[in-house]
């Protein structure tokens, strides 16, 4: 039933975006976590904001409408770890430090860094000190959609498990103001909610705070961790069972 109603979310904020003309390259948008106009705007009025401020790691998504936050946050000297797209490759590190300042925009998209950060075993990461996501639809609890495929949420749990993030770790994300409904999305074990909505015009604060604990692998579909080696390689250090 929640697949159902967070499928006909997804696409009425797709559809609504197109036919509104918000929706920017890399189009088609549906399917993907959608670029819009005022991204840029967005990921400015984010860099005001305090817990940006006093962050010195970031956990940034990969996709399009973050590329201006990673780029704002390599540039304020932030260290920027990136998942890799569908976790294939685990996540890499951008240390701005060891990465020419006139590379920073190339380096805030994913081939850039690939070539300018290092592929880094989730144990071996530095600790987390704000999360920055991509939202296909959000609401005003906090809830939010990704694609539908549930890599940020195994992202997030990969962290929680090892450590380098808790509840304590704010989550945000930067959408466009016609991605916020005042509706509430349906809730799983493994959604996590965000903190703060940040778009083009305005900081929305989520009216609740939900986080799930590690890897629900009770719950996790025997092909993702198929599909994902360092899922595998995981759950055969922590000695999980089938």
């Amino acid at each position: 039933m929640n697949s159902s109603i967070k499928s006909k979310l997804r696409k009425r904020i797709w559809d609504l975006m197109l036919r509104k003309g918000i929706a920017t390259f890399p189009l088609p948008h549906h399917g993907r976590i959608p670029n819009f106009i005022g991204a840029e705007k967005a990921a400015d009025r984010l860099s005001r904001m305090d817990i940006y401020r006093s962050a010195d790691v970031i956990k940034i998504n990969p996709d399009s409408p973050q590329k201006p936050v990673r780029y704002l946050a390599l540039s304020d000297g932030k260290v920027v770890i990136m998942p890799t797209p569908r976790i294939s490759k685990g996540f890499l590190l951008l240390n701005p430090r060891l990465i020419p300042s006139s590379e920073y925009q190339r380096a805030s998209t994913i081939k850039g860094a690939f070539k300018y950060g290092k592929i880094i075993h989730p144990k071996d990461l530095p600790n987390v000190d704000l999360i920055v996501v991509g939202s296909v639809v959000v609401d005003v609890w906090g809830n939010r959609l990704g694609k539908g495929e549930g890599y940020s949420e195994l992202e997030y749990g990969i962290l929680s498990m090892l450590g380098k993030v808790d509840e304590s770790t704010p989550i945000v994300t930067t959408v466009h103001d016609v991605q916020v409904i005042s509706e509430r999305i349906p809730r799983d074990p493994w959604d996590y909610t965000v903190d703060y909505i940040i778009t083009p015009t305005r900081v929305v604060r989520a009216l609740e705070k939900y986080r799930p604990k590690g890897i629900l692998w009770e719950l996790l579909p025997k092909d993702k961790i198929r599909e994902i080696p360092l899922l595998r390689k995981l759950r055969d250090e922590l000695g999980v069972k089938d």
